[in-house]
Parts: C-alpha cells; sequence; structure tokens
C-alpha cells in the first residue's frame, strides 16, 4: 500500500468523520472504497447502467412533477419588479446577475 497526502475541505472532513463513525471503519478506508468505487477498474458500463436505471425517475417519490419544481425554484423577481409595456406585459429578457442581457454563447 502506498501513503499518500491528500487535502480536504472542513466539511469533507466532516463527513469523512461522521462515516468513520457510523461504520467503525478508517477515514483511509472510506477514501480507498470511494477512489475504488469513482475511478477504479470494478466498474462496468452494466453497473453504472444499473445504478442510473435504479435512480432515474427517484424525484418522482414526492409527487411533485419536474416543471412544477423548477418553477417553484425561480423566483419570477426579475418579471415581477420589469417595468410593463405599452400591452402591460413585462419584460422577461433573460438577464444575469449584474443586470446585463444574457446571450448564447
Amino acid at each position: 500500500m502506498q501513503r499518500t497526502q491528500i487535502s480536504l475541505t472542513v466539511a469533507d472532513r466532516r463527513v469523512l468523520d461522521a462515516a468513520a463513525a457510523r461504520t467503525g471503519r478508517s477515514i483511509s478506508s472510506l477514501i480507498r472504497e470511494a477512489v475504488n468505487v469513482v475511478y477504479g477498474a470494478d466498474r462496468s458500463v452494466d453497473d453504472d447502467l444499473a445504478t442510473m436505471r435504479e435512480a432515474f425517475g427517484s424525484w418522482r417519490a414526492d409527487g411533485v412533477s419536474g416543471g412544477v419544481w423548477v418553477d417553484g425554484l425561480r423566483s419570477g423577481r426579475r418579471v415581477e419588479g420589469a417595468p410593463a409595456g405599452d400591452d402591460g406585459s413585462r419584460d422577461t429578457t433573460p438577464v444575469d446577475a449584474s443586470g446585463s442581457v444574457e446571450t448564447a454563447g
């Protein structure tokens, strides 16, 4: 086994500490397993596809459609605060955080 030093964020270290306490495993063991799962030779296309199929549609469990969920994330403040045009409509031109008009590309 080769010894390696890594740097972790405080949050990453907390996650590992909690997992180690919960499972009784060492942090090194948890990291080796994570490396193997993500980058290891044990992965196969069939394993990846099985994982994707298992996760597919899992967001539906709460009974909210994807469109409704995304709409709930949108604040609408840009549209609500936009000045109304002559026809009473709001300008919905996408803008970035600085207020500049977003362009494709």
